[in-house]
């Protein structure tokens, strides 16, 4: 299973206010309480997602990734996840506008799901640097369904930053650095 974690605003952890970085330690310690041994990636900023015509301006997000193996189904980590969010202070607003953590279930083996409220694999892992990245840090030859692409060549299609076209908007941070 994989989770791609991220927030770009401070966060409120048992009624205190945190920083994005102390509040994704926090998930990743969460996960693992709940899920088991969890590997994660190291810390990454990204520019955030700009939808054409959006007047939300917003703060770089700090991004990473974990893997893990759980015997809870993936519906109920879908759960874990949401209440993780709630838990830091997200709270439903505009989509894709600021949040101090947002959790999303990428992969869960090779189980596929098109369902509305929990889509397998992620619907969009295969265009999101800030989640391959990571991702191809720490399981760079996991599988994607349907056609079993790896991270890491999934990663490679995107190109290079500086090459025509793309920006270089993921730079791996580190922990402790943000």
């Amino acid at each position: 299973m994989a989770l791609a974690l991220g927030g770009n605003v401070e966060g409120t952890i048992a009624g205190e206010t945190s920083p994005v970085e102390r509040t994704l330690i926090w998930a990743l310690w969460q996960l693992q309480a709940s899920l088991g041994d969890l590997r994660s990636a190291s810390l990454y900023r990204s520019r955030a997602v700009s939808l054409p015509g959006s007047p939300i301006a917003q703060p770089d997000f700090l991004n990473t990734a974990a893997i893990a193996r759980t015997d809870l189904p993936p519906d109920a980590v879908l759960a874990l996840a949401k209440a993780l969010e709630l838990a830091a202070g997200r709270r439903r607003g505009a989509r894709f506008g600021p949040r101090p953590l947002d959790i999303d279930l990428l992969l869960y083996d090779d189980r596929r799901s098109g369902l509305p409220e929990l889509t397998l694999p992620h619907p969009r892992l295969r265009e999101r640097r800030f989640v391959l990245a990571p991702l191809a840090e720490i399981a760079p030859d996991l599988a994607v369904p349907p056609d079993g692409a790896r991270v890491a060549d999934l990663l490679a299609r995107l190109g290079e930053p500086g090459d025509a076209g793309i920006a270089d908007d993921v730079e791996r941070i580190g922990w402790g650095r943000s």
